[in-house]
């Protein structure tokens, strides 16, 4: 995909013009918001604004329609790409897109337009069994609306962060390809979090479970879990092992919840173990 970057970065117009396209498409969101950060990582806010705008416009339309995921994942990627390039650390940036996607959720912005009253009522129309859990939930005092306003925004949100975060990956790796070849894949491969980080990650973790933030507690883990897909990159590329290794692992990640779980305590340790660091000075 880099010959299409180097012609969206020929200009504006071409670059506002490809991320208004892909965000019209339904399912090319992700292209849009990819587009969107590759110029404000390159050229910052000020210039990026008429790709930001041509991105959000039809993405806004999506909005009006039902869908909030366009959008969202153009202002959430911007925001990053923003961050990323102010302060060249991808902790920093996770942590940030973590505290906005929370937000997002909180606020709302993923629940139907119309609630999730004519959802439920057709879920109980089309399914006895439906209908008797949701009223066996209600007879123990659950609020069966409630509940799923709570399930529909934390779990559409928790997709709006990890596609924002490989939208920006994506952008990031154009950005290296076009004017710093290699540069992304040894960006990528240093990313650690620092022990201040990981405190704050818990302590956000901790305040979102006992105040009744859902989407605090639920994105608080993102950064640490790229943190350990950087750690298993990393490992994989100093010890020069085939990209099937690759392949394997994000099929497990993707299947199985073992392996996430894995991920998640191997980046724990890291911040305190370097593994990577370790492995650097016994090649040395």
């Amino acid at each position: 995909m880099l010959p299409i970057a180097r012609w969206l970065m020929r200009g504006t117009p071409y670059a506002a013009g490809g991320a208004a396209v892909a965000a019209v498409v339904p399912w090319l969101f992700w292209l849009s918001a990819a587009i969107a950060a590759l110029v404000t990582l390159r050229r910052g806010l000020s210039p990026a604004l008429p790709v930001i705008v041509a991105a959000a416009v039809p993405a806004g339309w999506w909005w009006t329609r039902g869908d909030a995921i366009p959008l969202a994942s153009v202002l959430l990627v911007t925001l990053m790409a923003l961050v990323l390039r102010e302060r060249l650390r991808w902790s920093e940036t996770l942590i940030a897109g973590a505290l906005a996607g929370t937000a997002m959720i909180q606020l709302g912005i993923f629940v139907p337009l119309g609630g999730t009253g004519p959802l439920l009522e057709q879920l109980r129309q089309g399914s006895v069994e439906v209908d008797a859990l949701l009223s066996e939930l209600t007879r123990q005092g659950y609020d069966p609306e409630a509940l799923a306003t709570l399930l529909i925004g934390g779990v559409t949100g928790l997709v709006v962060m990890l596609a924002s975060v490989a939208c920006l990956a994506l952008a990031r790796s154009w950005q290296a390809g076009l004017y710093n070849p290699g540069g992304f894949r040894e960006e990528f491969h240093a990313l650690r979090l620092s022990g201040r980080e990981l405190a704050l990650l818990v302590g956000l973790g901790v305040a979102g479970t006992v105040l009744g933030l859902p989407g605090l507690a639920m994105l608080t883990w993102v950064p640490l879990l790229v943190a350990g897909i950087a750690l298993v990159h990393g490992f994989i590329g100093a010890k020069g092992m085939n990209g099937l290794w690759l392949i394997a692992f994000y099929l497990l990640l993707i299947t199985t919840w073992p392996m996430i779980l894995i991920v998640l305590l191997a980046a724990f340790l890291d911040v305190f173990a370097d593994f990577r660091g370790r492995l650097a000075s016994r090649s040395d």
